[in-house]
């Protein structure tokens, strides 16, 4: 890793206690220009790990609190009258921006959700026939509760599948929740946004360094085995898709530069897999009355497959 991005990592990890690995997949995600989906209890500091990410990196910032009345257009924007001059114009919306919080997706309805979905695969929207071309990076981390479900609409298994990363968010140990809660109250940490470390160009240069991240074949053949066997289990109701297998591949290099190396071992893929499939399989009935989880059983199949040499 380059000084500024260890100097980057450094601070991060500062601001935002207990979460060291979900920060470093948070930003090999946005590196490679995935989208990640965040799933935590209130309270765990979501908000504030996209937030200062954004600030980080010295990109713009956007945050949509999302509802049962949320429309469309108030993601994209919309055509606005112009009584005075008799014309009308573009309203851009907060998805114009480099990072996009969309605060607890889950609770406004599958049309306003859509409405995400163009720009997160295409990297650009319609509003009212006209194509717009969104900033780049161009980077959207949505979150969700998982335990309150009263007046929710699930995301379809579609729109799950076009996020790189599916993270779980946990309460931090117990020392590390002493130290945020005394950061907090005793007001150790400044509430002022920190400096940017980076900026968008450099970022989208880093970006452009990890296309040159070496992946050999034998690595590629390790992805697919592990992806296809999510298929073949009688563990698995519905298995990966092949988008998951890209996915692994191309966060695998982020991590592997992140790492400082210019290649990639299956130790990367051993990182990336769970976070990478754990929104991308449905379990078989009979597993979840016996309450296995996602992540044991994608740990169960990573160690079956061999590990190339």
């Amino acid at each position: 890793m380059n000084e500024r991005l260890s100097a980057l990592m450094e601070q991060y990890n500062q601001r935002i206690i207990g979460q060291s690995h979900n920060l470093r997949l948070l930003l090999s995600s946005i590196l490679v220009g995935g989208h990640v989906l965040l799933e935590g209890v209130p309270g765990t500091g979501k908000t504030q790990m996209v937030r200062t990410l954004a600030r980080l990196l010295g990109g713009d910032y956007n945050r949509i609190q999302f509802t049962p009345d949320l429309l469309p257009s108030d993601i994209t924007g919309s055509m606005v009258y112009n009584m005075k001059e008799g014309t009308f114009y573009t309203l851009k919306g907060p998805i114009f921006t480099n990072v996009l919080l969309a605060d607890e997706i889950n609770r406004t309805p599958a049309k306003t959700q859509a409405a995400l979905l163009e720009a997160m695969e295409e990297k650009q929207l319609t509003i009212q026939g006209e194509t717009y071309t969104l900033p780049a990076p161009f980077f959207v981390v949505a979150t969700q509760n998982p335990v309150e479900f009263e007046g929710t609409y699930p995301l379809p298994e579609a729109q799950q599948d076009r996020f790189l990363f599916k993270l779980h968010v946990e309460f931090p140990t117990y020392e590390e929740e002493m130290d945020v809660v005394k950061q907090t109250v005793e007001a150790l940490a400044s509430d002022e946004d920190p400096e940017p470390f980076l900026d968008m160009e450099t970022f989208l240069t880093m970006s452009e360094e990890i296309k040159q991240v070496t992946v050999n074949d034998s690595v590629y053949d390790y992805i697919m085995q592990i992806v296809r066997k999510t298929r073949e289990t009688d563990a698995i109701r519905f298995g990966a898709s092949t988008r998951a297998g890209i996915s692994i591949a191309k966060v695998s290099r982020a991590w592997a530069y992140l790492a400082g190396r210019n290649y990639v071992t299956p130790d990367d893929i051993k990182m990336v897999a769970i976070p990478a499939l754990r929104h991308r399989i449905l379990l078989a009935p009979h597993m979840e009355l016996e309450g296995a989880t996602h992540d044991q059983i994608i740990q169960d199949i990573v160690g079956a497959v061999p590990v190339p040499r």
